[in-house]
């Protein structure tokens, strides 16, 4: 593997020639790969709900600006970089300075896509349990006499004791771990068979899979929103997503989580989208395609919320049509009214006057106030939404075995479109590696990678596998993705250089960057990515770190109940968000030392050669290429050359790893 940047020359020889790097059928299965990579599940249920939290339409204004600032700018650094480089993550790293590594890329993906498939996992169960009628979590099941309904499932609804009791078989902590949920095991299994199956090699194959999984799910949220739009109460949930709250734009935590919002719906810096570029012709117009993308991305987030919460809106009014017609009856039953004579109309008239007349009785009766906001504000994020409040609607629609095909299906093509550029992010670095041998082939190396991944996801698929999920869903994929983009962009402005970079973009596409790209590249992205990480301690250090869990045998089920993790959970935490978040920094201290200690103990130092992160074996210098205005390399004996870099500088040695 060579760590040297390749030069004009050398890049338009290599697209003359069969290099051996593989590379796009066309432009639209390389577009497609982009957009089913940075529009994933959160695009589908973290939007709405984030949205329905922050003031509905309020949020978009964030959002949209911070998209803008932050999420464009930093994917056309990605697609750019990746085509200039020609390279994945660990070798585009070392090749701009021995300092820098994407071991901390590989980590995140590695991790991410340990849970992100466990929840395609979550989604085949669904669709397999869809082929019936009515479907399972419509109704509450009997008890073991087959004289009443389960009370559990009495307590709180038929969808919530599907997903928590039936599907996870949750236990009461995150301590007892109990045992292997055994359908979710073959679900799991099957889902990183599918996986294996559909990237065997790379962009050979899951670049053919695209055409699918990132179309169909337009195709469904269409169909969904012409049926929601025919549902009642549709327009109140549309309306209640878009008529901005704008006293939420003063809350500081509306902005981050917008920021945040914007860079996890693109996959920045998983390393994913700066291979998928590097397949590119080296001439592509880069800029376009992160355009392009970027209002693809923003779009489908805004008509995902819109399909949703036309869902939503719908059933909230059920709820709302149920709670009134409940409190009818309570009160017609009560005073001995003539039915029909209290109505919706007259309810709050006729209310008021009972209310007057006999309180005692109006006191007595379970009596629910009815209020259609509140029945929308009852939504939930993440696998909630998906497996609780959007299957509940699904069960009041007609013909539900139906939509709930689509929507799983829909759910399954968000899912591993993503995944596949999970494992483009784990893959190309580990090719990179000197890990495993040059004649080893990629469709062992992607089974190998697969393998691992099933063996260490077993832990989702016990009977406290949601609540792992939760942790790594929150911590995993978070404080480092944030700490390695910001690296990206001081590493590309700054120590590879701008000007360098900007003249590397006039070459690849004929004109460079505008104002616009370089205000953002070297100061207000990395202000705001720096921002939302000190904003992120500052909540994460003053809230406390809790969890809900589902136990039938709490007093006070079926509330929500919380509790801290327990510490050991805790320092695995600290292990998911801090080893990745350290890696690039720990490096750049170590490497500093060492070059202080070479300075002052040059003798001692003849014989040592400066290596890139990536390698574990000592390299063997077959040639050195390298820019004499940019890097100091002398010559040491026999054995090698020393290069040794200054921190803004560059070296350009050529690594031949064996």
């Amino acid at each position: 593997m060579s760590f040297h940047i390749p030069s004009y020359e050398d890049l338009d020889l290599a697209e003359k020639e069969f290099s051996g790097r593989p590379k796009w059928d066309n432009k639209m299965q390389y577009m497609l790969t982009c957009v089913g990579f940075s529009v994933g599940l959160g695009n589908v249920w973290r939007f709405p709900y984030l949205c329905q939290s922050h003031g509905g339409g309020a949020f978009m204004i964030p959002f949209l600006i911070l998209l803008v600032l932050e999420g464009v700018p930093l994917l056309f650094l990605e697609f750019s970089f990746g085509q200039r480089m020609r390279k994945g993550g660990v070798a585009i790293w070392s090749s701009v300075n021995v300092m820098l590594g994407g071991i901390a890329s590989l980590l995140v993906s590695f991790l991410v896509g340990l849970y992100y498939n466990t929840i395609i996992c979550y989604v085949m169960w669904y669709f397999f349990n869809s082929f019936q009628e009515p479907l399972p979590w419509k109704e509450c099941p009997l008890n073991e006499n087959h004289t009443a309904p389960l009370k559990e499932c009495v307590e709180t609804t038929p969808t919530e004791y599907f997903w928590y009791r039936k599907t996870l078989q949750i236990s009461s902590n995150i301590n007892n771990t109990g045992t292997i949920v055994w359908w979710l095991f073959i679900c799991l299994l099957c889902a990183w068979s599918i996986l294996y199956l559909a990237s065997l090699r790379g962009i050979e194959t899951s670049g053919k899979a695209v055409y699918f999984t990132s179309t169909f799910p337009y195709a469904v949220l269409t169909i969904f929103l012409i049926r929601g739009l025919t549902l009642p109460g549709s327009s109140e949930g549309i309306k209640y997503l878009f008529v901005p709250e704008i006293s939420h734009l003063s809350n500081p935590r509306t902005w981050l989580d917008a920021g945040t919002q914007v860079f996890f719906s693109f996959s920045l810096a998983f390393g994913g989208l700066i291979s998928f570029s590097s397949y590119n012709p080296v001439h592509n117009n880069c800029e376009r395609d992160a355009v392009v993308v970027s209002i693809i991305n923003g779009l489908t987030s805004v008509y995902a919320a819109i399909v949703i919460y036309s869902i939503i809106g719908f059933r909230a009014h059920q709820s709302y049509e149920s709670c009134f017609s409940n409190n009818i009856l309570e009160l017609t039953n009560a005073f001995d009214m003539v039915v029909g004579s209290l109505t919706e109309d007259n309810y709050d008239e006729m209310l008021v006057g009972l209310n007057n007349t006999y309180p005692e009785v109006i006191s007595s009766l379970p009596l629910r106030s009815c209020n259609i906001r509140h029945f929308m504000q009852e939504g939930a994020q993440g696998t909630g939404l998906a497996f609780i409040v959007f299957t509940d609607a699904i069960t009041q629609m007609p013909v539900s075995p139906l939509w709930s095909i689509l929507f799983f299906i829909m759910l399954f093509c968000l899912g591993l479109s993503s995944m596949f550029g999970n494992m483009e992010g784990v893959m190309v670095p580990l090719l990179d590696l000197p890990i495993f041998p040059k004649s080893l082939p990629k469709e062992s190396i992607t089974g190998i990678i697969c393998l691992v991944s099933f063996l260490i996801a077993i832990i989702f698929v016990t009977n406290t596998g949601n609540y792992w999920l939760q942790v790594f869903d929150s911590f995993a994929g978070s404080i480092p993705l944030l700490i390695i983009a910001f690296f990206e962009m001081i590493s590309v402005n700054y120590i590879y250089g701008y000007k360098r970079f900007a003249e590397d973009i006039e070459w690849m596409i004929g004109h460079k960057p505008g104002i616009f790209w370089q205000i953002t590249w070297r100061f207000i992205s990395p202000a705001i990515m720096l921002a939302i990480f000190i904003f992120y301690i500052v909540d994460l250090v003053q809230t406390p770190v809790f969890y809900n869990f589902w136990d039938p045998s709490d007093d006070a089920f079926p509330m929500s109940k919380s509790a801290p993790y327990p510490g050991w959970v805790t320092f695995i935490i600290v292990l998911l968000a801090g080893i990745p978040s350290v890696v690039i920094p720990s490096y750049i201290i170590v490497v500093l030392l060492i070059k202080l200690w070479r300075h002052y103990n040059p003798r001692q130092d003849r014989n040592l050669v400066m290596v890139p992160p990536s390698t574990i074996l000592p390299p063997t210098f077959s040639s050195t290429s390298f820019d004499h205005t940019r890097s100091s390399c002398v010559s040491i004996d026999s054995s090698g050359i020393d290069c040794r870099p200054n921190f803004i500088g560059h070296v350009n040695p050529v690594y031949e790893v064996e």
